[in-house]
């Protein structure tokens, strides 16, 4: 009982990660039908925005974590505006391979730029580990904070979709891009905004991803991008409310199967499981059978 429920801390741990990771995917996806292959890169640049926030500008945590949510904000606007603007009304094809262009890009501009070694990560804020159940079960403070700031973003990201006026913009454009446009809503920018917020999400993430593992590289964004984009098929793409649950799900099994089976076959269990889900049922967990006329 204790393994199951340490396994399960550390599982919410991760998938609060993943599900941030997917809110930026699912976002985009559905705002614009764009699976954009680049988010695992710009979390490795917030990762190391946070790094050179705490080591070199002395800042604190929480200022930190700022920092870098405005540096990848501002790289997915760049990356939307540069990249992905001008193919608006291209193929879905163009648009994909595009994507895998921007990741290659960044990863290897991080290599050129950071160097191909592991970076300690600094630990910001102290490291305090609790037990439970005789000191069967222990809970480091880190693991509390990742899941506090994940639930704070998830909450701030559900006040500005349902609350505010760009929020009700970005609900009307993923609905009817055309009609938005025809009531006076400005598409571009709401588009460039939906990047803005998915990328600082993201920047929260390699954060936490550092933190967590207390070392950074720039190809770390690869695997933890390409299991939030599992995880925001499982919950169902193009739903919030999906990838959130899609990211916990993913996290907690991931965890189990490292605890009880064996950490080799963690990313085989997270890939088979994109397979099944897309052959029993693609639109996601919380997803809806729709008809489209073509």
């Amino acid at each position: 009982m204790e393994t199951f429920i340490a396994q399960l801390l550390n599982g919410l741990s991760l998938g609060s990660i993943y599900a941030l990771i997917a809110l930026g995917y699912t976002m985009v996806y559905g705002i614009i039908q764009l699976i954009n292959f680049a988010h695992g890169e710009v979390l490795m640049v917030g990762a190391y925005a946070g790094y050179f926030a705490v080591t070199v500008l002395k800042l604190n945590f929480f200022a930190a974590l700022l920092f870098a949510m405005v540096v990848a904000a501002l790289l997915g606007i760049i990356i939307e505006r540069i990249a992905y603007k001008p193919l608006r009304r291209s193929t879905r094809l163009a648009v994909l391979i595009t994507a895998i262009g921007v990741s290659l890009f960044l990863q290897n501009g991080g290599l050129q730029v950071f160097g191909t070694d592991y970076v300690s990560f600094p630990q910001a804020i102290k490291r305090v580990t609790y037990r439970f159940l005789g000191g069967n079960v222990t809970v480091t403070s880190h693991q509390i904070l990742i899941l506090v700031v994940t639930i704070a973003m998830m909450l701030i990201l559900q006040y500005i979709v349902q609350k505010t006026k760009i929020g009700k913009a970005m609900r009307a454009v993923s609905y009817d891009k055309d009609a938005a446009l025809l009531m006076g809503i400005n598409v571009d920018s709401v588009i460039s905004v939906t990047f803005a917020i998915g990328s600082a999400l993201a920047a929260v993430a390699g954060v936490l991803l550092g933190m967590y593992y207390q070392t950074i590289h720039p190809l770390m964004g690869i695997m933890p991008g390409l299991k939030a984009f599992v995880a925001a098929v499982l919950g169902g793409i193009g739903i919030i409310p999906g990838a959130m649950a899609g990211g916990f799900l993913l996290g907690i099994i991931e965890a189990l199967v490292s605890g009880y089976w064996s950490t080799t076959f963690r990313d085989v269990v997270v890939f088979g499981l994109l397979i099944l889900i897309l052959i029993v049922k693609p639109v996601g967990l919380l997803g809806k059978d729709t008809r489209e006329k073509v």
